[in-house]
């Protein structure tokens, strides 16, 4: 049996977006994609749509600049392995190891991601159930960026024989918002739906498809860059909200009046709401299931 330390691991969830925690405070550990997506494994490893590193900004190389502003950078991965630059489900889950950890109170923080400092406010009581504990935790997403349609035309997704005109959301990842008659058109999304031009996403891009339920209220499925479809995409979710909101007619910053809307998801609902800055905030539930660690047998001789 090894002697090498047995690293930490919890696990939690967004609306059932789940993730793999990995507490790594001093960023000493190494952690390669063909590490994260063995862990990421559902059945050969702990499972999950993600991996997020909690490391000390001072300590990681891409978030020392930010440290000055947020302590905790939120290294985020897709279950795949690749990194990824932002994950809004993820967030609220890295608040919440935060608090359960001892390292945060209720209140406001801010946490350091690859598409920069986001703000977050954890409310100080919940009701529990199957949310878990602790209060709803809203996370201040950043101002979404709509790119106009290039010289090859406007962004289309494709799923077999359907095609759907689609909106460019940038929330410092990449969406391609597609409004359909039926959630089921999307298809079993097991593989990434075509979506034009490439140029538009040289690296890729989340797709969500969006049906109406009623006034300043939708659903959405998703299929994630990197991890295919699951059941809930924080940043999707805001991009939902602002293609919908524009398709309605509404503008907070040319209207003055903030605007929100309510996105129901496969593992739950999100609110979500544009402020006249532009500033997207997301209020959701975030809950830890589970802790233990990981074998460091098990992990050398699976990637061996």
């Amino acid at each position: 049996m090894s002697d090498a330390p047995r690293p930490a691991f919890l696990k939690g969830h967004g609306t059932e977006n789940d993730f793999v925690i990995v507490p790594d405070p001093d960023g000493r550990l190494e952690l390669s994609p063909a590490a994260v997506a063995r862990i990421c494994d559902r059945r050969a490893g702990v499972g999950g749509d993600g991996l997020i590193r909690v490391v000390r900004s001072s300590a990681h190389p891409e978030a020392r600049g930010m440290a000055d502003e947020a302590e905790w950078f939120m290294d985020y991965r897709n279950s795949d392995g690749s990194v990824a630059e932002m994950c809004g489900n993820g967030v609220r889950v890295f608040a919440r190891y935060l608090q359960r950890a001892g390292l945060v109170e209720p209140g406001d923080l801010a946490v350091a991601t690859r598409a920069g400092v986001r703000r977050v406010h954890i409310a100080k009581d919940g009701p529990g159930g199957a949310d878990g504990p602790g209060g709803a935790i809203t996370v201040g997403m950043g101002k979404a960026l709509l790119p106009e349609p290039g010289p090859e035309g406007p962004v289309t997704v494709t799923v077999g024989e359907h095609s759907w005109p689609a909106r460019h959301v940038d929330m410092g990842n990449p969406h391609a918002v597609a409004f359909v008659d039926d959630l089921a058109q999307a298809g079993r999304l097991l593989d990434a739906p075509a979506v034009t031009p490439g140029s538009a996403y040289p690296h890729g891009t989340n797709v969500e498809f969006v049906i109406d339920r009623g006034p300043r209220h939708v659903a959405m499925r998703v299929h994630e860059r990197g991890s295919g479809e699951t059941r809930s995409c924080g940043t999707g979710a805001c991009a939902v909200m602002v293609a919908a909101a524009r398709r309605d007619g509404a503008d907070p910053a040319v209207d003055g009046r903030p605007v929100t809307y309510t996105v129901d998801v496969p593992g739950g609902r999100l609110v979500i709401s544009e402020l006249p800055d532009g500033t997207v905030e997301m209020t959701g539930p975030a809950v830890i299931v589970a802790e233990g660690e990981l074998d460091p047998d098990w992990l050398d001789t699976a990637l061996g």
